[in-house]
């Protein structure tokens, strides 16, 4: 008798151990340092795409498709672990993406999509969960960062003004409707400044663009203020208010498609233009 207990006892703790085996995170997966998992879930698939589109049929056509670095991590919820609801799984992740400043774009009792805008990038997520709760796939794109012309290369910039009479600069950040100048700006402001000082005779007009979110004059407004900002940004610097004059031309100047997101977003910019 105690033998029969005792193999019983043996297959039971051979049968929990296969269980916890197959319920250890997919080999090479890991959770997206944007956010963590529910407590009490495994990852089961992993993959990552340096580029891809991903369409989600949740949202408006004009809203997608999303493009850039992709991320997909499906979840599933360990035996024994208590089960989350797919609706609180849904509000986990909207809380996290609020607190973070990003925007929700669609959302219901199972399915979040939603948008995080920092640094000059945008993030997209959706969280979609199945079963009622036993798993959630957490699907993320990062726009690839646009094509930096004039970022942080003084060069560069004397090069593109001298071929084409201007610069088109995504290097200076600003928040959204704000004509403050953020710190992380730096590395580009100071980049204008060794331009300006490495050509003496260089004078710039330093023209603010908009995408057309928002009203025509609230844009002309803004586009303008950001250009004076940048002015005064490259005076403080040393360089001579006289060589440098700011205008803002709002959304009458686009560079691509206000019809996307990544659109919009390289409509954002400042241009540098000479003066002759």
């Amino acid at each position: 008798m105690n033998r029969v207990i005792t193999l019983a006892a043996a297959l039971f703790f051979v049968t929990v151990t296969a269980w916890a085996q197959e319920e250890q995170d997919a080999e090479g997966s890991h959770d997206h340092p944007l956010f963590s998992r529910l407590s009490g879930f495994y990852i089961t698939a992993y993959d990552q795409k340096e580029f891809d589109s991903f369409v989600s049929p949740y949202i408006p056509e004009d809203q997608g498709p999303w493009e850039g670095k992709l991320t997909q991590i499906n979840y599933n919820v360990k035996t024994g672990a208590k089960r989350a609801s797919t609706i609180q799984i849904e509000r986990n992740y909207e809380n996290a993406v609020k607190k973070i400043g990003g925007k929700v774009l669609f959302h219901d009792d199972r399915i979040l999509c939603a948008k995080i805008e920092a640094n000059g990038a945008i993030t997209y997520v959706q969280v979609e969960g199945f079963n009622d709760g036993i798993n959630y796939q957490l699907t993320i794109v990062e726009s690839k960062a646009m094509e930096q012309e004039v970022v942080a290369d003084a060069a560069a910039l004397s090069e593109s003004i001298a071929s084409t009479g201007k610069a088109a600069i995504y290097g200076i950040y600003f928040d959204t409707g704000k004509s403050e100048i953020k710190p992380e700006s730096k590395p580009a402001i100071e980049q204008i400044t060794k331009l300006m000082k490495d050509n003496m005779a260089l004078s710039l007009y330093v023209v603010g663009h908009t995408d057309n979110v928002g009203t025509l004059e609230s844009n002309l407004k803004l586009s303008s203020d950001r250009a004076d900002a940048v002015v005064k940004a490259l005076i403080a610097q040393g360089v001579e208010s006289s060589r440098l004059k700011a205008a803002g031309v709002g959304p009458y100047s686009p560079v691509a498609s206000n019809s996307t997101e990544d659109g919009k977003a390289r409509n954002r910019r400042v241009e540098l233009v000479s003066q002759k």
